[in-house]
């Protein structure tokens, strides 16, 4: 099974789980309070019947005195005449009446008298109360009536007391029971098929989709198009398209690292091979040729650290891990101190101020971009001339300007030196410093930019300036 499959199953299997369970557990609860409830019905329609069998009993009864002054209760009354309130074979009726002073009048003289007391508001215009006890080891119900009798020869009050056998209530109750339960577990059923047609039907999206993923060509990295997915599902598709986009740009990232390191480190590779090989047939001096070789390892190895620190700038670009919070200002001056003998081989007129700024960033990263920014003014900047360092606290953000007293760049030359491998007029360096600069500053949240610096018409050197947010400041 697929793991699509299997993850199809596992909603499904919550969603029935989810959804059946309670409402079978209330089904049942139900169905106890149901068959309370048709208990209940059938002793209400059945007490009805108790009562008028009470009632007739009592009509045939007569008081006579075989004393002078001593009324005695008499009942005309044989068993068979209660045949005619029993409902069927399966109920059985008994009676018993006593007398006025609680004596055997008539019935079943092992039928349980009655002890209890009438309660003061009844649902009978009578009075009469309904109990359940047993009786030969069956359980019965029971109707007490007090049947007021008068005669000639006095009054008193009788007690009737009728049973019956609980068989036919219960088989009443049960039929209840069981119409309603069926229905019931019918109305399980087709919530359990409403469920799998609609998470079948809900879910189809999402097949169609993974068959689509599936269907790609191995290269094809083109956003997820899922017109029919339902509301909740865009989200994921929303996410699945942005991963394929950062997919997509690492893979072209790639491509153009290995294209432009191939490239780039071809041309000093193939130079210094030139080299050794004229060193080893005595072309050239052997002083003269190992520092050719010299020159030209610095150059690779210049071009291969900066092409690290552009893949670097990459991964922060990512932003996959949370950045600590640095010092700006010391860290430009931990690169300007490494590289004072730069300055002091020129006789550059230098100045630096900082302000103490809090960005979030690597300590690396900071201190690549102010490296190349000022290592590129180095190269632009004639001996003897004036280079500045200015970092500024501003409101939410913090601008480093590292001015230059070089001959500036055309308006070609500024839209031209974010490039990678593109150097200035200069021909120094690789051409990879000032897009190092403007990976770390975009990634960073910060942006980059080259103003020449003109008064009374003319260039009087440029102006690198970088701008990056302050700790706490940068956009959620």
């Amino acid at each position: 099974m697929s793991g699509s499959a299997m993850g199809a199953s596992s909603l499904r299997r919550q969603l029935m789980v989810g959804i059946l369970l309670p409402v079978v557990l209330l089904i049942a609860f139900n169905t106890v309070g149901l068959y309370r409830q048709a208990l209940l019905a059938a002793d209400t329609a059945y007490d009805r019947t108790l009562l008028a069998t009470a009632k007739s009993i009592g009509e045939l009864l007569e008081v006579s005195s075989n004393e002078p002054g001593v009324p005695k209760l008499h009942a005309k009354l044989s068993y068979s005449a209660l045949e005619a309130f029993e409902a069927d074979n399966r109920s059985r009726l008994y009676y018993r009446v006593s007398g006025f002073a609680d004596e055997l009048v008539s019935g079943f003289d092992d039928l349980p008298a009655w002890k209890g007391e009438m309660p003061t508001q009844g649902p009978y215009a009578a009075l009469v109360t309904f109990y359940d006890d047993s009786f030969r080891g069956e359980a019965v119900r029971m109707a007490v009536l007090l049947q007021p009798v008068a005669g000639a020869a006095g009054q008193g009050m009788a007690t009737i007391q009728v049973a019956e056998t609980l068989e036919l209530r219960r088989t009443l109750a049960r039929q209840i029971l069981v119409e309603t339960v069926w229905r019931q577990v019918l109305l399980v059923l087709v919530i359990g098929l409403v469920v799998v047609v609609v998470v079948q039907r809900v879910t189809a999206p999402v097949r169609r989709l993974s068959q689509q993923l599936r269907d790609r060509s191995e290269g094809d990295l083109s956003p997820v198009q899922a017109p029919d997915a339902p509301r909740e599902w865009l989200p994921l598709v929303e996410a699945t398209n942005q991963v394929v986009e950062r997919l997509r740009q690492l893979l072209e990232y790639q491509k153009r690292f290995i294209r432009d390191a191939s490239h780039q480190l071809k041309t000093p590779l193939a130079v210094l091979k030139v080299q050794v090989q004229s060193a080893l047939h005595g072309d050239v001096e052997p002083m003269q040729a190992l520092a050719e070789i010299d020159q030209t390892v610095s150059r690779a190895t210049q071009v291969a650290n900066q092409m690290l620190a552009l893949a670097k700038v990459e991964q922060l670009r990512q932003g996959l891990e949370p950045l600590p919070t640095q010092d700006w200002a010391a860290l430009t001056r931990v690169v300007a101190l490494d590289l004072a003998p730069l300055i002091a081989e020129q006789h550059l007129d230098f100045d630096i101020e900082t302000e103490s700024a809090g960005v979030d960033s690597h300590a690396w990263a900071l201190r690549e971009l102010t490296r190349n920014l000022l290592h590129n003014a180095l190269l632009h900047t004639p001996a003897g001339g004036r280079l500045s360092i200015k970092l500024e606290r501003l409101p939410g953000h913090a601008r480093l300007t590292i001015a230059d007293s070089g001959p500036g760049l055309s308006p070609e030359q500024q839209s031209q030196l974010f490039l990678p491998f593109a150097a200035g007029h200069s021909g120094k360096g690789s051409g990879l410093g000032l897009a190092i600069c403007q990976g770390i500053a975009q990634s960073l949240g910060g942006s980059i930019a080259l103003q020449n610096r003109v008064r009374h018409g003319q260039i009087e050197g440029l102006d690198a300036v970088a701008e990056l947010p302050l700790s706490g400041s940068m956009p959620s």
